[in-house]
């Protein structure tokens, strides 16, 4: 057998022990114990205390906005998509804990600047430098109903 063949054998070997050591110290216990994932990592999701309250929370309160922005282009997005987590406002008492409200133009610039990698079929982009530039997007237009003319 050729030297450089017993050569490739030993290095193949070494490279081989090297990953299953390797793989022993980087691979977690749980891995694999319910598929293709960790194990463990279900106990810990469901340790982590929750921020978002859902939408079924929103509409207790706040039923109008619902109805306004339902058949309109943001109707499918969640009231916290926008306004943030909202758990700690539907829990405090007499709503102490506001939730945001975005003013800035910025805020809507997050979704509707012009983007060719964007679909434009679904998401209406603009020229933010050239459509009504120095004013705040809500002058104009109400979150919950786009189409709606404010001025």
């Amino acid at each position: 057998m050729p030297p450089q063949i017993k050569r490739l054998a030993l290095l193949f070997a070494i490279l081989i022990g090297l990953f299953f050591v390797a793989r022993h110290f980087l691979v977690p216990k749980s891995f694999g114990e319910f598929g293709h994932y960790r194990g463990l990592s279900l106990t810990e999701n469901q340790a982590k205390t929750a921020h978002y309250a859902g939408e079924k929370a929103c509409k207790e309160c706040h039923q109008d906005m619902v109805d306004l922005k339902s058949p309109n282009v943001h109707k499918t997005l969640s009231c916290e998509t926008c306004h943030g987590p909202g758990l700690a406002h539907v829990n405090s008492t007499d709503s102490i804990i506001p939730m945001k409200v975005h003013k800035e133009r910025e805020f809507c610039e997050i979704c509707h600047t012009k983007n060719a990698a964007r679909k434009s079929d679904n998401i209406v982009q603009i020229n933010v430098k050239e459509h009504n530039p120095g004013e705040k997007c809500i002058e104009c237009h109400n979150p919950h109903n786009p189409w709606l003319n404010l001025k």
